[in-house]
């Protein structure tokens, strides 16, 4: 009889460890979570107001891991008080985005019952497309010593509504931006009166004159009914003769444009074409934009 007792108390024992400790994987985002006195009924990753179930995003998206019903807190005053840090690394080690202490502005804790934590992750700079990153967010109670983790690892691709075409140039990110929203715009949606920008980073392959390249830019844009809502031929003409600095060539460049006073029939489709006017490089992006009017 000894022995069934003893045998009864160990299978207790190991039964209310399992319940303090936990691991979970979601096989098709591999999203991996570990609790230790802290549990969650769910941890999933949404897009807007979507769930996903991916680890690949495009360049510029902003994703959000939320972590629902998230309980194991210490409570003090029908409060508790969670601690929050965020962390991607590079594959070979270097911090990309690191913040902590995400719910520092709850200095009287958090009276919401379910409790739903999130976190928010922008895919920018200083991550770069077509390389793989690792994120891990940690979630401890500033009251106890509980604590929840959740790690993913994850790819980050180009725009494929950006298509280019490239003659003796090397270049890291082409995107769009949004001026008004301060954004990337991942889905090619741009409005009236918004200022839309189309960026090149890290161009190269242009023939240097004493610290000076000598480009040119272009942008067309006809929409689907063969209107030109767009006709620039050169917006560094000016810059003909001066040139512009490398470095600053080569960090970013930048061309803008509203679109306003004009019926659009969707797509626009846009074309921006930057040329060396010293050599033969030249690089050209496209895109099919749809027109919120």
């Amino acid at each position: 009889m000894k022995t069934s007792g003893i045998a009864i108390l160990l299978l207790a024992l190991m039964s209310g460890c399992q319940f303090s400790k936990s691991v979970n994987k979601d096989l098709l985002s591999g999203l991996l979570t570990k609790g230790d006195g802290i549990s969650c009924d769910e941890v999933y990753l949404t897009i807007g107001d979507k769930k996903i179930n991916r680890n690949t995003f495009v360049y510029g998206e902003t994703f959000v891991v939320n972590f629902n019903k998230i309980e194991g807190f210490n409570n003090e005053n029908e409060s508790v008080f969670p601690d929050m840090s965020l962390l991607v690394l590079s594959m070979e080690g270097d911090t990309m985005l690191f913040a902590e202490d995400l719910y520092s502005n709850y200095p009287d804790g958090i009276k919401l019952d379910p409790l739903l934590l999130t976190s928010e992750v922008t895919v920018a700079a200083p991550m770069r497309s077509g390389r793989e990153y690792k994120l891990n967010v940690g979630i401890s109670d500033k009251k106890g010593d509980g604590a929840f983790s959740a790690g993913l690892a994850f790819k980050v691709v180009s725009s494929d509504k950006i298509i280019t075409e490239s003659t003796g140039v090397g270049y890291n990110e082409i995107y769009l931006y949004s001026g008004d929203q301060e954004k990337v715009i991942v889905d090619n949606k741009v409005g009236i009166d918004e200022t839309t920008y189309f960026v090149f980073e890290g161009l190269t392959g242009f023939k240097e004159d004493g610290g000076m390249v000598y480009p040119g830019l272009s942008i067309k844009g006809t929409d689907k009914g063969g209107k030109l809502i767009l006709d620039f031929k050169d917006l560094f003409a000016d810059y003909s003769e001066t040139g512009l600095s490398v470095t600053d060539f080569n960090k970013r460049v930048l061309s803008n444009f509203t679109l306003s006073g004009t019926e659009i029939l969707n797509p626009l489709h846009c074309e921006i074409l930057i040329w060396d006017k010293k050599g033969d490089a030249k690089i050209k992006s496209a895109a099919d934009l749809e027109v919120r009017q």
